[in-house]
């Protein structure tokens, strides 16, 4: 399997040149069973991203594009009155996917994206009382324009709680950019991926990575940035947060071939772990301090 998870990551590469961390974060992101948030300007590859990850593993994909004038409705489903039973049916939503792309979320009202709560959280949608359960994996991928673009709705802390990673891809490099400018069209190589998994060996990959060991020495580190973070700041990173910091961890020490969490795994994923929990624009930079602050215990 850490062949096949290589090779899938190795396949996205060919796609979205230049950009190996914002990849491999992605695809821990995904092995984690967390939900990613892409943070940039328009067309450097978020939406691209999404679908290259979701070919390679072969789930089953859907993009909601999200709009202001989009209700819960649009992307839950709803009951419609069936006169031949003389009942209401439900009618699934497209959420119902294995990897949604919810593509510019902070253009959708907060009405709309509260919808996405219970389903980022518990993994299933509630209509008139009943609850349906969505797919097994489930991945939201979310993109979102920068709060200064006309027309931005900000996420409540509450929604961004809600998405393990925070990550940019941002500008290509002047080489790779040349090789975007030259090369084929990126739907044509994105046609060209083969599906490496399904949703029964992406769940094993999974399970595979809840087994990676964390030993005291990690698990004290990891709790002093909590801390850190609860004494330094007036909004400190919750126990979901550092659940979701320890379960990136295990994916990231599995994507390089280790079965047990260092601090620098905990260290690495800080940025986009913690940084969209704390405070805003600069909440990257307030982590990476938290980090530098807190000594990784002997």
């Amino acid at each position: 399997m850490q062949s096949k998870v290589e090779h899938l990551i190795g396949q996205i590469n060919e796609v979205i040149i230049g950009k190996p961390e914002a990849i491999r974060l992605a695809v821990a992101c995904l092995l984690a069973k967390g939900h990613l948030l892409i943070e940039d300007i328009p067309g450097v590859g978020k939406t691209t991203l999404s679908q290259s990850l979701a070919r390679a593993s072969g789930l089953e994909f859907q993009r909601i594009q999200f709009t202001s004038d989009l209700l819960p409705a649009d992307i839950l489903g709803n009951s419609i009155y069936d006169s031949n039973s003389n009942k209401f049916i439900f009618h699934p939503g497209p959420i119902f996917s294995e990897v949604v792309l919810i593509d510019e979320i902070n253009r959708a009202t907060p009405k709309t994206q509260s919808a996405l709560l219970e389903v980022m959280e518990e993994a299933q949608v509630s209509v008139d009382g009943r609850s349906y359960p969505l797919p097994q994996p489930f991945f939201v991928v979310a993109t979102q324009n920068p709060r200064e673009q006309v027309g931005t709705f900000p996420l409540p802390e509450s929604q961004l709680d809600r998405f393990m990673m925070r990550i940019r891809i941002g500008y290509p490099d002047r080489q790779s950019e040349r090789a975007v400018l030259i090369g084929e069209r990126r739907q044509k190589l994105m046609s060209q991926i083969e599906p490496l998994m399904n949703a029964e060996a992406l769940r094993e990959v999974q399970d595979q990575v809840e087994r990676v060991e964390v030993g005291d020495q990690v698990l004290e580190y990891l709790q002093n940035l909590l801390e850190n973070s609860r004494e330094q700041h007036q909004y400190g990173l919750s126990p979901r947060a550092g659940l979701a910091l320890l379960r990136a961890a295990r994916a990231w020490a599995f994507l390089e071939q280790r079965h047990v969490v260092w601090p620098e795994d905990l260290q690495r994923l800080a940025a986009p772990v913690m940084g969209h929990r704390l405070s805003g624009e600069s909440g990257s930079d307030i982590a990476t301090q938290i980090v530098q602050a807190v000594e990784v215990p002997v």
